[in-house]
């Protein structure tokens, strides 16, 4: 487990204007053992070996190339300008293309959080508190200086993910590169409220606009979202691009390279009745009109060809996320990746190849290099490929409606049906989501290391399949999920490779949710392990940080699909022994569940554990709770899989 926490990893890339330049973020295990760091990594085009560009002890974050070939990235080292380092929040730094050191070239009190560049023009977000920017910085040192953290709201949200929102607001800014540092800075959005909080922006190719979502509140605490066009002279005031009443308009956002058209997702607004379905959209930049491309794929990464006229987009399909290429005209999508790869952080150059962050279930992500005519050419990584302790291969099953359920099989090294391994049912969560990426949070190949099958299944709800799979279970997760679970499970322990008397079933999420819920509706399994689940459906709702999504779907709070499918009214028919793990930093399924759960078990006199970690979010990140969260489950599942003698972890001890 050390050694896998220790593993560096690549997660992001960029490719230059001009495709000459290949740079990779890297996160890799601190010096001190107890957090992470990320640098930048450059990825030789020639077959070279890579070589780290960056080094600080505060790390970098992003990468963003200018239209001369500089490179910029956020990062909180030290400026020598900067008296005390120890206040310093995070700036924008650019790294010279011909070479040298590294220089701060924006910065902002409440820090930059992101930016993009577009000719000369460099945009970036920042946190801002309301009132006289000139004094911004003597009223954050004073609220510090008194210990005030009281954050008066006026409107939802309040929290998101793992961090409260305020008392600052996001706000774009714009300037011009100089010689040693922006110019002309001007901040482009004075008072906008929340509606940057998650904004996606791209800035036009010859900087004079940009382009970004904009979130309005509606009554009932509901958020709408458009997409806007700001000039970055910081004389107009926003311009209103695509906004439609039923539907909202959100990243990523890209602008062509003829500074023509846009790029966005455009998802209708889902409710009791009707799916949130996403479609690439297509908006002109002058007129706003626009149209639908893409052929009802779900975009999850979109970059546009060279000319204009096509796109590439990554996007779920079949257990996988295949890149398609994609005509700006509305005509059928080609799929480009013919293998099982999950592609991400497109960049294409101008000869037509993409450059692509390369995953699987199987693979960690790496860099390859994806030829006009679909062939995959693995680069040299920063990052060393682990060795797989199995084989992955694929169950599918028919579900009592008629659909066709599939599933990745994780098989441990050794299992036959001589040495038929005991089986792991992991349910993904989301629940708009697919088993199709690599993941180093929850990762099936570890549980394999220890012997067993796991079964990565895409029931009802799962991206990549079309809108009827997810209309299958919209409104209705735990019945209709449930039946898909246990159909694939059948089919799965019909193999002889795996051991039918040896079972248990984790998820986290909503997968922590119907963990609950099957723990509640069958007691075929010999232990139940859930993470971050959602217990009380009507508790969750109000207290989550995105209350207004999930209502959209159920109604209002006490509504009658809270009843029906709430996986705490099933508690008395719970026997299976259970391991329940959860963050106090978790907001989006707030430590209220985890603990009610814990003490509806415990009252009950269900078997029971408590995992909880008091400075984690919904997922565990930090290197020493990831080894106490997998070393835990190891010990559950042994004792009430296995039948071995209850031990508890030595990281615990």
């Amino acid at each position: 487990m050390r050694d896998y926490v220790g593993t560096p990893r690549l997660v992001s890339l960029r490719l230059s204007p001009d495709g000459s330049r290949l740079v990779g973020v890297v996160q890799a295990l601190n010096p001190d053992g107890k957090s992470y760091g990320t640098s930048l990594w450059e990825i030789p085009l020639d077959g070279r070996a890579p070589y780290r560009l960056t080094r600080s002890a505060k790390g970098e974050s992003g990468a963003e190339f200018t239209a001369g070939g500089d490179l910029l990235f956020g990062s909180r080292r030290p400026d020598p300008a900067v008296k005390d380092p120890d206040e310093e929040a995070p700036a924008l730094w650019l790294l010279p293309a011909g070479g040298g050191e590294a220089r701060q070239i924006a910065s902002r009190p409440g820090g930059v959080a992101g930016f993009a560049t577009g000719g000369p023009t460099v945009v970036f977000t920042a946190d801002v508190l309301p009132g006289d920017e000139a004094t911004e910085d003597e009223r954050r040192k004073s609220r510090k200086d008194a210990g005030i953290s009281a954050i008066l709201h006026e409107s939802a949200p309040v929290r998101y993910w793992d961090h409260d929102l305020g008392p600052g607001e996001t706000r774009l800014f714009a300037g011009a590169l100089g010689d040693d540092r922006l110019t002309g800075v001007r901040d482009l959005t004075p008072q906008p409220g929340k509606a940057l909080g998650n904004a996606s922006y791209d800035v036009t190719p010859d900087g004079s606009a940009v382009v970004t979502t904009w979130e309005v509140p509606r009554p009932g605490g509901d958020v709408h979202s458009r997409l806007v066009v700001i000039g970055t002279s910081g004389d107009d005031a926003p311009r209103v691009l695509a906004e439609e009443e039923d539907h909202d308009f959100d990243g990523p956002v890209r602008v062509s390279p003829d500074g023509r058209l846009v790029a966005c997702a455009r998802a209708r607004r889902a409710d009791g009745d009707n799916i949130p379905e996403i479609t690439l959209w297509i908006v002109d930049l002058a007129t706003g009109e626009g149209h639908a491309a893409g052929g009802g794929l779900w975009p999850s990464d979109v970059v546009w060809a060279p000319d204009s006229r096509s796109l590439y987009v990554a996007a779920d399909h079949q257990g996988r996320r295949p890149v398609f290429r994609v005509p700006a005209d509305g005509s059928e999508p080609v799929r480009l990746t013919a293998d099982d790869g999950a592609y991400l952080s497109l960049g294409v150059a101008p000869d037509g190849s993409v450059y692509a962050l390369r995953s699987a279930v199987d693979s960690p992500a790496r860099p390859v290099r994806i030829t006009p005519g679909g062939e995959i050419e693995e680069l040299a990584s920063p990052v060393p490929v682990p060795e797989l302790p199995g084989t992955l291969t694929e169950v599918t099953a028919t579900a009592d409606d008629g659909a066709t359920i599939r599933a990745w099989l994780v098989l441990p090294r050794g299992a036959s049906a001589e040495n038929p391994a005991p089986f792991l049912l992991w349910i993904h969560g989301g629940p708009l989501s697919s088993w199709n990426d690599w993941s180093w949070r929850w990762n099936p190949w570890i549980m394999a290391e220890r012997g067993y099958a796991v079964l990565l299944p895409d029931p009802c709800l799962s991206t990549g399949y079309g809108p009827e799979m997810i209309r299958r279970g919209w409104a209705n997760w735990g019945p209709r999920t449930h039946a898909d679970l246990m159909a694939i499970t059948d089919a799965a322990l019909e193999l002889p490779e795996v051991d039918e008397t040896r079972t248990a079933a984790m998820g986290g999420s909503f997968g922590g949710y119907m963990a609950n819920w099957v723990a509640g509706h069958t007691d075929r399994f010999a232990a139940i392990v859930t993470h971050a689940s959602l217990w009380h459906l009507d508790q969750f709702a109000g207290t989550t940080d995105a209350p207004m999504y999930w209502q959209r779907e159920f109604g209002a709070l006490g509504g009658e699909l809270y009843a029906a499918l709430s996986p705490h009214l099933s508690l008395e028919k719970i026997s299976t022994p259970m391991l329940v793990i959860h963050g106090d930093k978790d907001y989006r399924v707030p430590i209220a569940e985890g603990l009610r759960l814990w003490w509806d078990l415990q009252r009950s006199n269900v078997e029971s554990k408590f995992l909880y970690f008091p400075d984690e979010n919904h997922w565990i990140l930090k290197p020493g709770n990831v080894v106490a969260w997998y070393e835990t489950v190891f010990a559950f599942l042994a004792q009430h899989v296995l039948g071995q003698e209850w031990k508890r972890p030595e990281s615990l001890a």
